[in-house]
């Protein structure tokens, strides 16, 4: 396997020579980087990868093997695997098989050897961008035109390739009726939960369940009004990959369910409550990917440091007019985020169709939109991934946010912390 010599091409003609540590063949994606130190399984199995070949900045990956604890979802969705070096060894009790033999029989194609410190300096000062990789095509030139005609993210809905097509509850079956690990201890459920599938991750359902909360899986694709046939206490919105304005027949279910039940949503799925109410969406350079980013929570006041994996983002001020009676008596620009969280101030705009919208968590790393609350309906979403898998706990809390929200408390997002 690591004797067969592979390319990594990118659109703009830059290309990496490496030795292939995984299937061989030929795949394309959009090129990223995750900026973890660990949970590199977690990460290529989250569906929120699907269309995106995946570099990690830690420079040595897979040391302690694979499992299937660790699989975040039925398989693996990241298209493609770039490391400095691949371990030979898998050094843990818990391992089942190297990393190295988990990406063969997941058929992930996978590049070792570049100069990964390289690749992830010039994502980050040219953007995220299309690349091809391959085992079989040792040819720059052609690569580098693969590439460019390789299809993009931006229009593109990719939550209809990763989501399942059948309803099934999670600790009591898994997609395709398999049995599901659900790796928590049984908990008495207070409140039944749909969760619309459009990537979503086991530890979330892990940690629903946890809260107390007994969780329906559905395809994304499913009605307002058969959603509401289970008799929700709450509805959930999970993570997912793509351009969330391609997605639009979720957006407009969800539009049809805010104010008739809890709405919490995660990553895409706060993409597609701020996209309900009136929001547009753009793309950012080269996104959030890692556990290391830093969110402060305007409502406290307190930083959390939250693991995080999306490329397009919400534009708060798109919402609607600022509220200044309900933000402080301050008249910042509502997408004047960073004068937001200097003033420790959580500003309100409002929706022509679902009334005042509150900014609620902003990230500090570039002032970008990283959550949101409906003050006149029972709804909320953050734009990370408060499971932690891979990733800190410290939004965990959020999770305790939505079942005070299903037991009716005015102020969940406070009374949780």
């Amino acid at each position: 396997m690591r004797e067969t010599p592979a390319l990594l091409a990118l659109e703009d003609g830059t290309v990496f020579a490496g030795m292939s540590c995984g299937a061989r063949g030929e795949t394309n994606g959009e090129i990223v980087f995750n900026t973890s130190l660990s949970g590199y399984q977690e990460v290529i199995t989250d569906p929120s990868y699907a269309g995106q070949i995946v570099t990690m900045t830690m420079p040595h990956i897979g040391n302690y093997g694979a499992n299937g604890a660790d699989m975040e979802s039925r398989g693996v969705f990241a298209s493609g695997f770039v490391v400095r070096e691949l371990s030979s060894l898998a050094s843990n009790w818990r391992a089942e098989e190297t990393m190295g033999e988990f990406l063969v029989r997941h058929g992930v194609v996978a590049i070792e050897g570049i100069d990964t410190r390289r690749l992830t300096r010039h994502i980050r000062e040219t953007g995220a961008m299309r690349a091809v990789l391959s085992t079989e095509d040792l040819d720059p030139v052609s690569l580098v035109a693969k590439a460019t005609a390789a299809p993009g993210l931006v229009g593109r809905d990719l939550v209809a390739e990763v989501a399942v097509r059948e309803v099934y509850r999670w600790g009591a079956e898994g997609p395709g009726g398999l049995p599901v690990d659900t790796g928590v201890l049984p908990v008495a459920p207070r409140f039944t939960v749909v969760a619309l599938d459009s990537g979503i991750k086991y530890n979330i359902l892990r940690r629903l369940a946890e809260a107390g909360c007994e969780v329906a899986v559905v395809p994304p694709t499913m009605s307002a009004a058969d959603v509401l046939a289970h008799e929700p206490d709450g509805v959930f919105l999970a993570n997912g990959p793509g351009d969330p304005s391609a997605v639009d027949y979720l957006y407009t279910t969800l539009t049809e369910l805010i104010g008739q039940v809890p709405v919490f949503g995660i990553c895409l799925g706060h993409q597609m409550l701020s996209l309900a109410v009136g929001c547009s969406t753009y793309k950012l350079k080269y996104g959030h990917r890692g556990g290391n980013q830093p969110v402060k929570n305007l409502l406290t006041g307190r930083v959390e440091i939250t693991s995080q994996n999306h490329g397009f983002c919400v534009d708060f001020g798109s919402i609607g007019p600022l509220v200044p009676a309900d933000s402080g008596g301050l008249e910042f620009g509502p997408n004047d985020l960073a004068a937001w969280a200097r003033a420790g101030v959580a500003p309100v705009v409002r929706s022509e169709r679902f009334g005042r919208v509150q900014l609620t968590h902003v990230n500090l790393n570039d002032m970008t939109t990283e959550g949101i609350r409906l003050l006149d309906a029972p709804a909320f979403s953050v734009q990370y991934h408060p499971e932690a898998a891979p990733g800190p706990h410290d939004s965990r809390y959020l999770f305790n946010a939505f079942t005070a929200m299903m037991d009716g408390f005015a102020d969940y997002l406070s009374e949780a912390q």
